[in-house]
Order: C-alpha cells, then sequence, then structure tokens
C-alpha cells in the first residue's frame, strides 16, 4: 500500500507505508504489548490482589494508552514522510514501560494493596483503594512529562550522542537482550531454534523458504516444537491451561470517569516520590529513542514525541490504567526488519482491542513465551550496535561506560527478587542480616549505584564525552548536575523502589527524610561528584589542556539501517 508524496523538486514518490517487513515489526511490538499486560497481572496476583478486578478494571485503560499512542505515531509518520518527500519513514514504536511496570506494581500497587488489607479493608474495598492510587501515580506522570515536553527538543541539541544513544545501549543490553534469554534457555530447545531463526533472518538478512517473515517463521517453527515437547512424556513441559472467558466490555473501567479516584490523594501521595521518577526515566527514554531514530534517518521532533508519550499517559490514567506509556527503543531495529507504519497501526489495534475485550489473555496462554523472546534479543543488539555507528568513534569510551550503571542493575536483579521473596521477608532476612558485613556494604553500594541507571549512565557518559572534547567545564558542570539529583534520590537513592526524597527536613515528613545512615551514604555520593566537579572545572584552567580531539574521519554520522 503506497500514498503519493510530492518532493521539493516536484517528482512524486509514494510513501509505502506498509511492507512485508511491518509483520516482523508487528509481531515484535505486539508480543512485547502483550506481554507487559499479562507481567503486570501477574505481579499483581502474586500480591494475593484479584485477578478479575485488575483485568477488568486496571488492563484496559492501560491497554488504551497503547491504542491512541501507537495511532498518532502512525499519523506523525505520514506527516514525516510528507515533509521529506521520503518514502522510507518508520513511525516510531509505542507500548507500556517495562521498568515502570515492575516498579509501580512492586513498589506502589502491591504494597498499598497489603496496607488496604492491614487497616481491615475487604479484598474488593482494597482492591478499589489501590487501583485509585494507581490511577492517580499514571496522572501524576502524564502531567509531568506533559511539562517537560517543551524542553525535551532542547536537551537532545546540548546533550551529546555518546549520552543519548550510552544510556540507550545500556537499556538495550540489559533489559532487553539479557533478562529474555533466562526465558528463553530455560525452554532451551525451542527457544535456540527461534534465537537462530531470527539472528539468522533479520541480522544475517537470510530468507526463510517463502520469504516468511523471521519473526513468524521462529514462532511457528519453535511454537510447534514446544507443543511437541509438551506432548512427550517427562521433558517438564506442559500445555497451557485455557483462561476462563469473562465478559470484560463494557466494564469496571468506565467507572474511572467518574473520577471518584479524586478522594483518595490522600492515599496516593506517599506513593507519588516512588512513581515521579520512572516518569522521568521515560522522558530521557523519548529522548533517547528520537535521537535513536534520527540516527537511523528519521528525524521527528523530539517535543512531538514527548508530548503523545505524555497525553497517552494521562488518557490511560483517565480512563483507569495504572503503567505509563512510552517509545519504544527499537525504532532502528524496527527499520531493519523493514518495518514502516502499519507496524503500529496492527499494534494499535490488536493491543487496544485485546486490553478492552480481555481475549489478551488467550493469546498469551497459547503463545509460548521462548518462541517469542528472541525478538527482544534482535531488538537489543541493533539498538547497541546502533548506538557506537552513531556516534563518533572518539566517544566510544563514553558509550561503554553508559552501560556501567545498567550493568549493576543487572546484578542486582536476582538478589533483589530473592530478598524480595516472601519466605525471606517472614524470616526477616535482608542485606541487613547477612553475617558477611562487607557483602552487605556491596550489595547496598551496588543497588544505589543501580537505582535511576537511565539518568547516572546518561550523565557518566556526557561528562566523559565533554571530558574526550577537552570541555572540562562542561564536564564539571554535569558533575554538578549529578550532585543535585543524587541529594533528591533522583539518582542513587537508598531507598526501595528508587524512592525520592529530602536530605534533611522535619520528622513530619515521614519517610521523606532519610535515616541517618542512608544520608551519610547519599552526602557521601553527592560529595563525590561534587568534589570531582571542583577538580574538572579548576583543571579547566590549566594553560596545556589543548584542542579537542578530532576523528580521522569526522563528520556527522548518519546510519539508514
Amino acid at each position: 500500500m503506497a500514498v503519493r508524496l510530492r518532493t521539493s523538486n516536484d517528482t512524486e514518490q509514494r510513501y509505502r507505508w506498509a511492507q512485508t517487513g511491518d509483520i516482523n515489526a508487528f509481531f515484535g511490538l505486539m508480543l512485547d504489548n502483550i506481554a507487559g499486560l499479562l507481567l503486570m497481572v501477574g505481579l499483581l496476583t502474586g500480591f494475593g490482589f484479584p485477578a478479575e478486578f485488575a483485568v477488568s478494571a486496571m488492563v484496559p485503560g492501560t491497554a488504551l494508552g497503547v491504542l491512541v499512542g501507537d495511532l498518532a505515531f502512525f499519523f506523525l509518520a505520514f506527516r514525516l514522510a510528507k515533509q521529506t518527500g521520503r518514502s522510507d519513514v518508520t513511525a516510531m514504536p509505542l507500548g507500556l514501560d517495562t521498568p515502570s511496570t515492575f516498579g509501580i506494581v512492586l513498589f506502589v500497587l502491591g504494597p498499598s494493596f497489603l496496607q488496604g488489607r492491614a487497616m481491615g479493608l475487604d479484598e474488593t474495598e482494597a482492591a478499589l483503594r489501590t487501583w485509585h492510587i494507581g490511577i492517580w501515580c499514571v496522572v501524576m506522570s502524564g502531567l509531568l512529562k506533559l511539562a517537560l515536553a517543551p524542553f525535551t527538543e532542547w536537551v537532545r541539541r546540548v546533550v551529546p550522542r555518546a549520552g543519548l544513544l550510552g544510556s540507550l545501549a545500556a537499556i538495550a543490553l540489559v533489559l532487553i537482550s539479557f533478562l529474555p534469554l533466562t526465558e528463553i534457555l530455560g525452554h532451551p530447545l525451542p527457544g535456540m531454534l527461534a534465537l537462530v531463526i531470527v539472528l539468522t533472518a533479520l541480522l544475517g538478512r537470510i530468507p526463510l523458504p517463502g520469504r516468511t517473515p523471521g519473526t513468524l517463521g521462529a514462532l511457528i517453527v519453535a511454537g510447534i516444537v514446544f507443543y511437541l515437547m509438551c506432548a512427550l512424556p517427562g521433558t517438564g513441559y506442559e500445555f497451557p491451561t485455557a483462561p476462563q472467558w469473562v465478559e470484560y466490555f463494557p466494564s469496571q473501567w468506565m467507572e474511572a470517569w467518574q473520577f471518584k479516584w479524586i478522594a483518595a490523594w490522600d492515599d496516593a501521595l506517599a506513593y507519588l516520590p516512588i512513581a515521579v521518577p520512572f516518569a522521568i526515566a521515560t522522558v530521557v527514554g523519548g529522548v533517547d529513542c528520537t535521537e535513536s531514530a534520527a540516527a537511523a534517518g528519521d528525524r521527528y521532533d523530539t517535543r512531538t514525541v514527548i508530548g503523545v508519550e505524555a497525553i497517552a499517559t494521562l488518557l490511560a490514567g483517565f480512563s483507569g490504567g495504572v503503567i505509563q506509556t512510552t517509545p519504544y527503543i527499537g525504532h532502528p531495529a524496527y527499520k531493519a526488519m523493514g518495518g514502516r507504519a502499519a507496524y503500529t497501526l496492527g499494534t494499535a489495534l490488536l493491543v487496544g482491542s485485546a486490553g478492552l475485550v480481555g481475549y489478551f489473555a488467550w493469546l498469551n496462554a497459547y503463545i509460548p513465551a521462548p518462541a517469542v523472546y528472541p525478538i527482544l534479543v534482535f531488538v537489543g543488539l541493533e539498538i547497541t550496535a546502533q548506538s557506537f555507528l552513531a556516534t563518533p568513534r572518539r566517544h566510544y569510551p563514553a558509550v561503554a561506560m553508559a552501560c556501567l550503571p545498567a550493568l549493576a542493575f543487572l546484578a542486582m536483579n536476582l538478589p533483589g527478587r530473592m530478598f524480595g521473596d516472601g519466605a525471606l521477608m517472614e524470616a526477616g532476612i535482608g542485606p541487613g542480616t547477612l553475617q558477611d558485613k562487607a557483602l552487605a556494604e556491596n550489595i547496598k553500594t551496588m543497588s544505589m549505584l543501580s537505582s535511576g541507571f537511565i539518568l547516572t549512565s546518561l550523565l557518566w557518559a556526557w561528562s566523559l564525552a565533554a571530558a574526550i572534547d577537552r570541555r572540562l567545564m562542561l564536564a564539571a558542570k554535569v558533575m554538578l548536575l549529578a550532585a543535585v539529583m543524587t541529594l533528591f534520590g533522583i539518582i542513587h537513592s537508598p531507598l526501595a523502589g528508587n524512592q525520592l526524597f529530602m536530605p534533611w527536613g522535619p520528622e513530619s515528613w515521614g519517610n521523606l527524610v532519610l535515616d541517618e545512615e542512608n544520608r551519610r551514604r547519599v552526602l557521601e555520593f553527592a560529595a563525590g561528584y561534587f568534589a570531582s566537579a571542583i577538580l574538572l572545572a579548576a583543571w579547566s584552567f590549566y594553560g596545556r589542556v589543548g584542542d579537542p580531539i578530532i576523528d580521522e574521519h569526522e563528520h556527522d554520522v548518519v546510519v539508514h539501517v
């Protein structure tokens, strides 16, 4: 399918908004979002939260945000194609924010539900209170993103690509490429087959018989093998259980528009410091994504991208959604698949209808995870490669350095989940109860390094890139900014859920004020940044700093993949 465009020299081109590659891209983006919805429900039920309430009240609004956002990006692709006269424009992808899915459920929704039960509320009343707190968190996140949107294009101009794309590479390697491997290799026979098919077809560009898209081919082959393993005795594989069909539409989610959740402001206030950092992270991620798309040849306006993200998040909240939407960082990968705009349209319609009607549970039940997770590995690898290709060679160490805070997040993933297990928590076992005090101290340090790692990655890479360019005063300013962010927990928060705080304040502020031990840690982190800023600023006056390093073939790299 195509739409005629007229370029500046009056020659007609055709915007081919629907290509074969959109099938690959659709499966990747759609399955990622469906998995996110079910992850949310699964994590909630682990707290004893009623699954039917989550599906009928929380999921529809959350999916509606994806519907609105991806439709908007679909039309933005047409506008960019018309403005540039190019026929190969790829739409920006949008979906549920994965870090928020984990963070909001584990540190806001789950604890607030348990708190409601401890207050003597029955299951339904506690679920309703939790829902209203979640709505407040998403609405406030949307308002914050809307307020920050006008300034994002300036951020994109000021921060070097090593900072923006370096933090992107860190997310790609840790969250998108590595973590899915546990599910893929947990079922190694179908998982490895799917991984080999996806990487060979999409990275090696070797077509499957009948020119079957790589993602679809992996789903078919690995799916068949998975169900064959289910049929064989003694393999440990089990056929999935069919979900119970429930009539979801119209359902409880529409009650959000009665605005009864406004009365829950006092309950929600204690949880907003946890939600705000996730909103800030998606703004930074949105800037990263826009820069990544520009490096791949599609120059969207950053303010518009963040504005769409903010409005989609707001509509999700007003409709009862509890997880924010965000631009996905896989634009170069979807472009490499041959995706144009149809894949976002298909994702919007399927995820939106699946959430509103409720049939998404059937998709998740019968599509084996090891058959679809390899697409995430491909997306992560493609983004990481793009981050280096679109960055000046002299800044490669800065991109690599941006990955270090993400590695801390990865290192804390398993012990964090272990110490959060109900059995250990009931037994009073945590990092502070370990006999090896050095180990406990290392875990605490690693936890602080991983807290807000997206922003930390950006700041570290930005500062190092500035130093490489002999701009020591700029590097000092970045270090000073990091010190200020540390003082309020935007990065390096020692509190659960990356919670913001005040370093000093009256006891009436409760959890917003740090205890003595955590205050000591935070102040020393901030002092380290502050001292580094003074050092770099003084160093900048040294007469032998020299001229900036210039790459042998210096140019503004734009890579079309």
